[in-house]
């Protein structure tokens, strides 16, 4: 008879979990299908399959399951099937479908997937069908190295869902923004000496009127104060003067028939302008509406440099899963914050995480940022690293990187932010 360690399970429990039956799933994702396999605990492969995306795909994707387990122990229960699925993304109805299902879900990254696949062949070699049994074999053998796919609320997923389009189309503004400025420069130097601001609302509307340096030209001080009113400036009249004189200065000009073009192409980029400036403060109300409503709302906000929208994106990167997490030292790793070290013989190197969220880091170095003048201690740490002889850039991501670890706290404990418990050396040091 089998004498099994104190602490591990009792025989009968042992022998149920010897005979339940487990099944890994490599799925390879495009727009329209899935490429799967299915792979047994000895490696073995039962089956490949294209599978279309939808309900007619999960169906049968759960029909090659049950018709495996029903050939591997006719008598076997359902609740005695492990089905352990790798995938490359960890979003969409078909990835909350397989969760729903009861699977263990696995999201792959890319680059690790990749990696992977050189084990398998190291001629380059690629397909999807192919991936798909990487994917198999990588949750096979190395699922403890992988991180499962969180178990968010839906409340969670609803705010990353408005979160990040908010921040895309701010970058999409930036992009556009940039793009008018190019424009600009080439056939019309004089609007970018009157222009402060190229996406504000009184440049969009007196670049919509006038386009092309003789229009603008003939613009009135009456005109650009009406824009400027409506944008509620202050100093009308002097600002009002101080545009008309720059766009009536003299500066080297383009052919009029490629002047025309750069003003059309102008104007409707000055249109996109306006359509996102509209979108990006409606969806500003949809995130503070959804984020507001969330139970760890009042605690996020608590930290230093975090407001309505800064701590949404936060929460939304973050998850709100309460396992996700096991430690601050997790929680850093994903956020990036934290280095790498790179040790080889006598070298040691400590480098800042090269892949990383890049909607989370920008984020929290915009929370550390902010965080300096809101917070005593952060501002003494920030100071401290940078005596030390740290560039601003890497004292304020360490800075991100302690502020992680706090916030991490004050989630697990349900407990607001507090100066004096966050930074108590620093305190000490700030009173003294």
């Amino acid at each position: 008879m089998m004498v099994l360690p104190t602490g591990l399970l009792t025989n009968e429990r042992f022998r149920a979990r010897e005979k339940k039956l487990k099944f890994f799933v490599g799925d390879d994702w495009a727009e329209a299908h899935h490429d799967v396999e299915v792979m047994d605990p000895a490696g073995r492969v039962l089956v490949k399959a294209r599978l279309a995306e939808g309900i007619a795909g999960m169906a049968r994707l759960h029909a090659l399951l049950a018709e495996h387990a029903g050939a591997a122990d006719p008598d076997a229960d359902p609740d005695e099937v492990e089905v352990v699925v790798g995938t490359e993304t960890d979003r969409g109805p078909w990835v909350a479908a397989l969760v729903a299902a009861g699977y263990q879900v696995f999201a792959v990254n890319p680059l690790q997937a990749k990696e992977y696949r050189k084990r398998h062949a190291v001629s380059g070699a690629k397909s999807d069908a192919a991936d798909a049994h990487v994917l198999a074999d990588m949750v096979r053998t190395d699922s403890h190295q992988l991180r499962p796919v969180a178990g968010d609320s839906a409340q969670a997923e609803a705010i990353k869902v408005v979160t990040r389009m908010h921040k895309t189309l701010i970058w999409e503004r930036t992009r556009t923004t940039q793009r008018l400025r190019h424009a600009l420069r080439e056939y019309f130097p004089a609007a970018l000496e009157a222009f402060e601001d190229l996406d504000a609302a009184d440049t969009l509307e007196l670049l919509a009127k006038a386009p092309d340096p003789a229009s603008a030209a003939r613009l009135t001080i009456t005109q650009i104060s009406t824009a400027l009113k409506r944008a509620r400036r202050r100093n009308i009249n002097d600002k009002a003067a101080r545009i008309q004189a720059a766009l009536r200065t003299e500066h080297l000009t383009q052919p009029a028939v490629i002047t025309a073009a750069y003003a059309a192409s102008a104007r409707a980029l000055v249109a996109v302008l306006v359509v996102l400036d509209e979108q990006v403060k409606t969806l500003q109300g949809q995130v503070a509406d959804h984020f507001g409503r969330h139970p760890a709302a009042e605690i996020i906000v608590s930290q230093p440099g975090l407001g309505l929208i800064l701590g949404a994106r936060v929460l939304a990167e973050f998850g709100d899963d309460p396992h996700r997490y096991a430690s601050a030292k997790a929680r850093k790793n994903y956020a990036a914050t934290s280095p790498i070290t790179i040790a080889s013989g006598k070298k040691k190197v400590a480098l800042a995480r090269y892949v990383h969220n890049d909607r989370l880091i920008d984020a929290l170095m915009s929370q550390a940022f902010t965080a300096l003048s809101a917070s005593p201690g952060a501002r003494a740490y920030y100071d401290k690293q940078r005596a030390r002889g740290a560039d601003h850039n890497p004292a304020l991501r360490q800075l991100a990187n302690r502020l992680v670890g706090i916030l991490h706290g004050c989630l697990k404990t349900g407990t607001p932010y507090n100066e004096t418990t966050a930074w108590p050396q620093h305190t000490e040091t700030l009173a003294a």
